[in-house]
């Protein structure tokens, strides 16, 4: 039986359409700084850390959010990190979205979905900005940071504080401040 689960993307408010010509600064989150630009502004959540199997990574440069968060992954962690049970999952990611299936799963699908998200990364520094760009599908990473709200404007962009939620609002909004490697490409 194929199984096909289904993590939704963050975004809580409208957002204007993006612009080519916004101007770099603002910018500077996701080049891992501080807000320079009037009304943005980022709110520490929660402390946020873990082990994390990387299933997949989408870079964003044209969308509202990538003023923020150029990357999202897609991440396993708990059971679904080991390597012979996150080789057998699939992910599709666009748009902010997650698509992920299984063939067999090993769990109830409750506790599955528990396992599996997509988190969009903002870069806490300059360094964390060139790091985060190297994870690759496979590596299993040690992530520290914390769980942050975005303003810009008309965009309030806000973590999910809860694993078990599912659909809009379920992704974690996620600055990191420390990147480890524990395994490189072992999927």
């Amino acid at each position: 039986m194929r199984t096909a689960l289904w993590i939704g993307f963050c975004l809580l408010a409208a957002v204007a359409p993006s612009h080519a010509s916004t101007a770099g600064a603002e910018y500077n989150i996701a080049k891992g700084l501080a807000p320079s630009v009037k009304d943005q502004s980022i709110a520490v959540l929660q402390p946020f850390y873990g082990n994390f199997r990387i299933l997949g990574s989408k870079v964003y440069a044209d969308d509202a959010q990538a003023k923020f968060s150029p990357i999202d992954y897609a991440v396993s962690w708990g059971l679904f990190a080991r390597p012979d049970i996150a080789r057998s999952i699939s992910v599709n990611q666009y748009d902010r979205y997650l698509n992920w299936k299984i063939d067999k799963l090993p769990v109830p699908a409750q506790q599955a979905m528990q396992m599996v998200s997509n988190m969009h990364i903002i870069p806490a520094n300059p360094d964390i900005a060139k790091q985060i760009q190297q994870v690759k599908r496979g590596d299993l990473v040690r992530l520290q940071g914390e769980l942050v709200e975005i303003r810009d404007k008309d965009l309030q962009w806000t973590s999910s504080l809860s694993a078990s939620d599912i659909g809009d609002g379920a992704c974690e909004l996620f600055r990191v401040s420390s990147i480890q490697w524990l395994e490189k490409q072992k999927i």
